[in-house]
């Protein structure tokens, strides 16, 4: 395990640098197209045009700059760094009219898209050398689509989206079969009800400090959303998410081909979330492998890490693969867990999924200091345990001051390490709420 993932850190190291785009031939100010950034006009068009000259020329900056640019969805292109500057703010239209699903996308099955949709307010269709860059924002005008829940308290989202899943666009940012992405500095405000950035099928992405800070309160507003993606860098981000903060998955029902989603590196990153701070897995995955997870801050969050294994009928948007799910080779180090209102971690296959897995092996856990209202648990099956799991210099600690909001299926979590269906767990040095060295299974 320590072999690979040493060669998976310096993979990520290769490629981070060669992912930074080269200027080009020049630098494309928006403003020189007829955008005019007051908040009220409608910037499309120029920003459109800015990009696409840009990428016909060989490749280059488009700038954003000194003021509010009020737009509709745009495509990113080839060759092209979207540079935010600091005084810049790109604001998404607050109609759901302005989102239609566009169905002509090279990369992708449209229909087989969770909700069927595939608009965003940025997007990018088998594009390279692509960037979003800067320190300003993007500004989902997420206000716009959601109202208060009459009567919610504790367990539920406090907003809903207004019109369902149709009047919501269901992502910000969308990358569908691109190669070489890098998105640095940029900060993501303001979410509909819907998934912040979402990596689909992509080669050497990077993410570097980047912000995300969406309203926890609204529902589905994942941060960071990877599926089916291969050498892929999340470092130095700090993520407040109404859904999970960091996504990993490998959905491929909407590709063509059948692909892994391997080598995902997340370091030194600061998350929140109203749901789970790292989601590995959902329902009909396929294989996700061969990656790390360190120096990591987890806080204020229902769940800490959760690798779950759901049925397909959870599923009423759409949101299922087409294959076994396959989780190998996935390690944790260095985690700090505070104020988890649930449980720090779990491991759980759900009533109805028993024939969707095909294993969940060799995880690694080393120095995670956890506080939550409950403890671990791991639940496999008899058909597929789950095997090879280590922990070393872990503590978790019961805090029953960490019981507050939740949603989702671990309302209740077990006060003690639960271990089912599960075989080869080794323990070196551990503690769960006081009992030290539980007995491997």
């Amino acid at each position: 395990m320590k072999a690979i993932l040493t060669l998976a850190l310096a993979a990520c190291a290769a490629f981070a640098g060669s992912a930074e785009l080269p200027r080009g031939k020049g630098s494309f100010d928006v403003r020189d197209y007829g955008a005019k950034g007051d908040g009220k006009t409608f910037d499309t068009a120029a920003v459109q045009r800015a990009i696409d000259e840009c990428s016909q020329s060989g490749g280059g900056r488009v700038v954003v700059s000194g003021g509010t640019f009020l737009v509709k969805p745009f495509r990113l292109r080839s060759g092209v760094e979207l540079h935010i500057a600091a005084d810049g703010r790109i604001l998404g239209s607050g109609d759901w009219r302005d989102y239609p699903n566009r169905g002509d996308m090279k990369h992708v099955i449209s229909a087989n898209l969770p909700r069927a949709r595939d608009a965003a307010l940025i997007w990018a269709d088998e594009a390279e050398r692509i960037s979003i860059t800067g320190t300003g924002a993007i500004d989902g005008n997420g206000t716009c689509f959601v109202r208060p829940v009459e009567g919610a308290a504790g367990k539920k989202w406090k907003f809903e989206r207004i019109g369902g899943f149709d009047q919501s666009p269901p992502r910000v940012v969308f990358f569908a079969g691109c190669r070489d992405v890098t998105v640095k500095d940029v900060l993501l405000v303001n979410q509909p009800a819907g998934w912040g950035y979402w990596v689909h099928d992509c080669d050497r992405v990077v993410f570097d400090r980047c912000r995300i800070r969406s309203d926890v309160t609204y529902p589905n507003n994942d941060g960071i959303h990877i599926n089916a993606c291969r050498d892929v860098s999340i470092s130095n981000c700090a993520i407040e998410a109404g859904d999970d903060a960091i996504v990993v998955r490998c959905n491929t029902r909407s590709l063509r081909e059948r692909k892994p989603c391997e080598r995902v590196t997340v370091r030194n990153c600061d998350l929140r979330s109203y749901a789970n701070c790292i989601r590995i897995g959902w329902c009909r995955e396929g294989t996700i492998r061969d990656c790390s997870f360190s120096d990591i801050v987890c806080h204020d969050s229902t769940v800490g890490v959760n690798i779950w294994f759901v049925p397909k009928f959870w599923n009423p948007a759409g949101d299922y693969g087409v294959e076994q799910t396959g989780i190998e080779r996935i390690s944790f180090a260095n985690v700090s867990m505070e104020r988890m209102h649930t449980t720090p971690l779990a491991v759980r296959v759900f009533e109805g999924a028993e024939g969707d897995i095909d294993f969940c092996r060799d995880i690694s856990f080393s120095n995670v200091v956890a506080r939550a209202y409950g403890m671990p648990y791991f639940r496999g099956t008899a058909e597929r345990p789950f095997e090879n799991f280590s922990f070393v210099d872990c503590r978790f600690e019961r805090d029953s001051a960490a019981a507050g909001p939740w949603q989702g299926a671990d309302k209740e979590p077990p006060q003690e390490l639960e271990l089912r269906n599960c075989r080869g767990f080794k323990f070196d040095r551990c503690s769960f709420d006081g009992v030290f060295e539980p007995a491997a299974k």
